[in-house]
């Protein structure tokens, strides 16, 4: 606490200072961090460079903060002035997940530290190098000063310390829908602001009209980017049924054309599943849903550590592959026949986090005003971030 009234107290550019040289020093030493999400996460090359892209783009972006304005002037009925200021919070407990451990992480240190708080950051115990230990590193050389970001690693029980701690006023949380909403309860019961982003279960409407070929493209990336372990993971599939027979096949094709390995050894498009336990919990899904009537189109298997991508075609809405956010590489895909069915089966879900609508703009924009989500793009996939 005592080392974030000080770096509060810092001047604006000396803060914005730091956050630079961090965006820097991850530029520097990219290929080093590659290498650990790609032993740690099991992210493939390609995607362990676009994370450590984002983290870079992170840290410029809040280079900006610290010189925004700090406050504005109130009306008030009384002949006096009245100011509304905006004061760092103080302690900010950041709990990090496995999936994208750098960014996810990143995305709540920087803007924290760059507003004058000090950080707690507890990283998943998975991928403490890559989620904790290199963020404290780069911004200890980019000239932080002591005290002010602290990385706890460990399992809930630390977790748990980080939010009830007493000099902690601000909880970020980033990962599973039931711990987080835990935590929301406890920082409600002591009175402290709660920021979670939580799981999803994301859309991809396919409309009438459009390229099957790049809509199964658009699709297969949705739902196959990191092994489909992303909160924004394309995990349905909605296609008219005018085009759902060759929608479908062209689907299963390019799942069944990416290979599954070890990114660390070889040349793949899906490396490992972050562990066995959610490996197993993934398979079960896709054999819980195949006994009730679901067909594998293609994928369907273990492979090592890893899962082939997976097409289940003959869903129904009640199945497990459709209704429980899998984080794993599946793809349930089901038909529709009118924009109002599409918009009542996109909206039957507990998730409302991002959706992707391919075709006419017009029709898309029809639609989207129909749907509860927190993000939709147009003739796009599902996963889509910027900092």
């Amino acid at each position: 606490a005592e080392a974030q009234r000080a770096w509060a107290a810092t001047a604006p550019q000396e803060r914005a200072a730091v956050l630079r040289r961090a965006g820097e020093l991850f530029s520097a030493h990219a290929g080093e961090i590659e290498d650990w999400l790609v032993r740690e996460a099991g992210s493939v090359r390609a995607k362990a460079s676009f994370e450590v892209r984002l983290a870079v783009g992170e840290c410029f972006e809040c280079a900006g903060l610290p010189t925004h304005p700090q406050g504005e002037v109130l009306t008030s009925e009384e002949a006096r002035w009245s100011l509304a200021r905006r004061r760092p919070a103080g302690v900010v407990s950041v709990i990090a997940p496995f999936n994208f451990p750098l960014l996810l992480g990143l995305r709540s240190v920087a803007p924290a530290l760059a507003l004058g708080n000090a950080v707690l950051l507890k990283p998943d115990p998975r991928t403490a190098v890559s989620g904790g230990v290199v963020i404290a590193r780069i911004f200890e050389e980019a000239g932080l000063p002591a005290g002010v970001l602290h990385m706890l690693p460990g399992d809930g029980s630390v977790g748990q310390a980080v939010v009830e701690a007493p000099e902690v006023r601000v909880i970020s949380f980033t990962g599973s829908t039931p711990v987080g909403r835990a935590i929301g309860e406890r920082a409600g019961r002591l009175l402290k602001r709660a920021h979670l982003e939580l799981g999803g279960n994301n859309a991809l409407v396919v409309l009438p009209g459009v390229d099957v070929a790049k809509a199964a493209s658009a699709g297969a990336f949705g739902s196959y980017l990191h092994q489909g372990q992303i909160c924004m993971t394309t995990g349905r599939h909605l296609v008219h049924e005018s085009l759902l027979a060759r929608y479908t096949e062209a689907l299963a094709a390019k799942a069944a054309a990416l290979p599954v390995g070890d990114p660390a050894r070889e040349d793949v498009a899906l490396g490992p599943i972050i562990d066995r336990r959610q490996l197993e919990r993934v398979h079960g899904i896709v054999t819980r849903s195949v006994a009730a009537g679901a067909t594998v189109a293609a994928g369907g298997e273990i492979v090592g550590a890893g899962y082939r991508a997976t097409v289940l075609s003959g869903v129904s809405t009640d199945m497990p592959a459709w209704r429980e956010e899998i984080f794993g590489p599946v793809a349930p895909v089901i038909g529709f026949s009118t924009l109002e069915e599409a918009a009542r089966i996109v909206n039957d879900c507990e998730y409302g986090l991002s959706v992707g609508i391919l075709g006419d703009v017009g029709t898309a924009m029809k639609l989207a005003d129909r749907i509860d989500s927190g993000k939709v793009h147009i003739n796009e996939q599902t996963v889509g971030d910027e900092p």
